[in-house]
């Protein structure tokens, strides 16, 4: 029954990787990822028996997802260096702010919901808080909110996320792209030390994802895996002066692409829109603005610092830290500091929101209380 399982989740993600082929026909360096998503959900409504019978689950299995962001952390791991610290050290300040911002941007979407919609408090600030499409649910399960409507929103607003911000991101970038990529063709080739040099990233980044799981830190398999592969990397190069070649194929992050799209793709279902069309209307206008008021303050933020437009739109983009991630390598973007603007900003909401939703949402139902007495 799994091997069955799995040959039909291998066959779905690989038909989705055709629309990621075609639309990577276009010269979008992104094309990979956005065209196995719209495959991918057009597959999950449609359902067809050959593809996805009856007795296969809603969505393909999470560890197609976390090879994806395995492969993606040790691509990130690899290129943290001094010049990135740098750039820590001379725009925290920004970081901090980028972060606030980010936060305050969610909390007034959440309200946004409160009002449109019969949705209680706790339910209507945790669908608009980016904190992951993985975490949110199960936070909302705990705290009480509506699991449904929480998924639907979380949702929405990522597959809105990575369907906009990565094509605007490209349009912007598309010279830069074009002069780098010819750069970014040149592959260490393959020896006995620079094999060995890429077991020992696999090695690494495997530890850091079980350090990662163990610190609890969001997508263990990406960041664990990056801050593993970069921490070894950084070690080598303050031992020997410079920093090893791997052999490391351009199309792994091809793969990535693909698993992660089809992934996101395939979460997508009928019965999941079915009776929450306010829900999904405001959600959708909510996400909007959330993403319009993103880029703004990236534009804000790229005249008054050094920080690209690119990479401060991918920093403060409310979608997935992987989808973000993927969407900066390939457009040659701050990977780096795009990474780790998402990972603190997911660490701050999943370590305070819940607790500052909790009292708020007790003071409400004080309110009620009393008023109603």
């Amino acid at each position: 029954m799994k091997k069955n399982l799995l040959i039909v989740q291998a066959g779905f993600i690989i038909v989705s990787s055709i629309g990621g082929y075609l639309l990577s026909l276009t010269g979008m360096s992104i094309g990979w990822m956005l065209g196995t998503i719209v495959a991918a959900g057009a597959i999950s409504f449609w359902r067809p028996r050959f593809l996805l019978p009856s007795t296969s689950t809603k969505d393909i299995h999470a560890y197609w997802g976390y090879i994806g962001q395995y492969i993606l952390g040790i691509e990130l791991g690899q290129k943290v260096n001094a010049a990135v610290l740098q750039t820590f050290q001379n725009h925290w300040i920004v970081i901090v702010i980028m972060l606030i911002l980010s936060t305050i941007f969610a909390l007034l979407s959440g309200l946004i919901l409160l009002r449109f919609t019969k949705e209680s408090l706790m339910t209507s600030f945790l669908s608009a808080t980016p904190g992951g499409l993985s975490a949110m649910p199960g936070i909302a399960a705990e705290l009480g909110a509506n699991t449904a409507t929480v998924s639907i929103v979380q949702t929405t607003r990522v597959l809105l996320v990575v369907c906009t911000i990565p094509l605007f991101s490209f349009y912007l970038s598309s010279d830069k792209v074009i002069e780098q990529s010819a750069q970014h063709a040149i592959m260490t080739p393959l020896s006995s030390i620079s094999f060995l040099w890429t077991q020992a990233l696999l090695l690494t980044a495997w530890i850091g994802y079980h350090i990662g799981k163990f610190l609890k830190l969001p997508a263990p398999w990406l960041v664990g895996g990056m801050l593993g592969v970069a921490a070894l990397q950084t070690c080598l190069g303050l031992y020997t002066g410079g920093n090893a070649a791997a052999w490391w194929p351009h199309q792994g992050i091809t793969l990535a692409q693909i698993l992660l799209g089809a992934s996101i793709g395939s979460r997508l279902n009928r019965k999941m829109f079915k009776g929450a069309v306010r829900v999904c209307m405001v959600g959708l206008l909510s996400s909007i603005s959330l993403v319009c008021t993103t880029i703004l303050c990236a534009f804000l933020i790229s005249r008054w610092t050094n920080i690209s437009f690119v990479t401060a739109t991918l920093a403060l983009a409310p979608g997935g830290i992987a989808e973000m991630a993927t969407t900066s390598l390939t457009l040659h973007a701050d990977a780096a500091f795009v990474v780790a603007v998402q990972v603190l900003r997911v660490i701050l909401i999943l370590s305070f929101l819940p607790v500052l939703f909790q009292l708020l949402n007790k003071q409400v139902k004080k309110r009620t209380v009393g008023k109603a007495g």
